[in-house]
């Protein structure tokens, strides 16, 4: 990691052991799929088969045939047949034979249906549960006794309902198979005063993060901790999520575009600590939006660096908008030169329009048309009014 965001502390507490409390997921029998061939050469009528019938392309076909056999359509056909009755489009069905292509020779019935059935058991929707299976189709290819139905009734004992659970594996379903990793991430968030509702937060809309390894896990906690950032704060967790998204070279590249700019590092870590999202926005998309705001808005760097979220808003939507609509009126006269800009930019929609646009629409009819136009001209705003507060 970058040495000014990541000084090494030492590590202080140990994790509690969980395995006791996760016996399921060192169980050998619990992570037995369904048995695929070998390796072989490709077969004519399996390549066939996968392009006719599951649509994947002739590469794609002849890689997966060579992790699949079968003489006969009779299974496969099968097979299919129980996805489209569930729900499942052919795209997606495409999309778990390209990742899982031993699921074509599965037991439709034995094996594959009562999977099925026990998620709609649950009330979760056909195509919820084809979304969430075509992303990772190796949760059908679990044992449901010994795998999925441990780790189901796991991840609601930590989320609190089953609507948690689906909201999370819908963005991660790769999450049923690191639970281990899952459940002493999450101690080591409650070691350190990481309030549970923002864990269950975190495990919910965010699950990519809480895979990691646990040390990596306990090294960034602390990490963001001498960052500044309180455990007890929502930022901590949103700052947590950002560090354990990109790798070094990633951030390197981040770091470098804002450098560009002439933030130094200290300004760069103001800004993450105000709004973590600040080192997740594209290298074209800070470059863009630096562009607007300092060349042609003639905004100082203090202006970013107190509202990091501005990079984040849409410069045809919002940004040039609303500068358009504060241009004009200053030119009339009708509010005053040393505006906080900046702190505009980020109020709501309901706010701007009341207090800027239907507030003045008898001394500027076409005040409303100007704001909701999305081909504004930046020459009416590239001597815009600087931020003075």
């Amino acid at each position: 990691m970058i040495s000014f965001f990541f000084r090494r502390v030492p590590i202080g507490r140990a994790i509690r052991d969980l395995t006791t409390q996760l016996g399921f997921l060192q169980n050998p029998s619990s992570l037995r799929s369904i048995s695929s061939k070998p390796s072989i050469n490709a077969n004519p009528f399996v390549v066939s088969y996968l392009i006719s019938s599951c649509g994947l392309s002739p590469a794609a076909a002849i890689s997966a045939s060579k992790k699949v056999s079968f003489g006969s359509s009779d299974r496969p056909d099968s097979v299919i047949s129980l996805f489209r009755n569930h729900g499942f489009t052919e795209a997606q069905i495409s999309s778990l034979i390209s990742r899982c292509p031993s699921l074509l020779v599965a037991k439709p019935t034995k094996n594959l249906l009562p999977k099925l059935q026990f998620f709609h058991s649950f009330g979760i929707s056909s195509p919820t549960i084809a979304k969430i299976l075509s992303k990772d189709p190796s949760v059908l290819c679990s044992s449901l006794e010994n795998k999925i139905i441990p780790a189901f009734n796991f991840l609601k004992s930590l989320v609190g309902n089953v609507e948690n659970v689906v909201t999370g594996l819908k963005r991660q379903p790769r999450t049923i198979n690191h639970l281990q990793n899952v459940a002493r991430n999450m101690e080591i968030m409650r070691e350190n005063g990481v309030p549970e509702s923002n864990i269950v937060s975190l495990l919910t809309n965010y699950p990519s993060t809480m895979r990691i390894s646990n040390d990596r896990f306990k090294k960034i906690v602390e990490d963001i901790q001498q960052m500044g950032f309180g455990p007890s704060k929502y930022l901590f967790v949103l700052a947590l999520h950002v560090l354990t998204s990109m790798n070094k070279s990633t951030w390197k590249q981040k770091l470098e575009a804002y450098r560009r700019w002439g933030f130094s590092e200290n300004e760069i870590r103001m800004a993450f600590r105000r709004y973590p999202w600040f080192l997740m926005l594209s290298e074209k998309n800070i470059m863009s939006h630096m562009d607007l705001f300092v060349n042609k808005l003639g905004w100082e760097r203090a202006v970013i660096i107190r509202y990091p979220q501005l990079l984040a808003f849409s410069l045809e939507n919002t940004i040039l908008p609303r500068c358009s609509v504060l241009r004009v009126l200053i030119l009339k006269g009708l509010v005053r030169e040393d505006l906080k800009i900046g702190h505009l930019m980020i109020r709501s929609e309901k706010y701007f329009l009341e207090n800027f646009v239907t507030k003045y629409e008898k001394e500027v009819p076409h005040l409303l048309d100007l704001y909701k136009s999305k081909n504004i001209s930046l020459l009416g705003v590239e001597d815009g009014t600087e931020e003075v507060g």
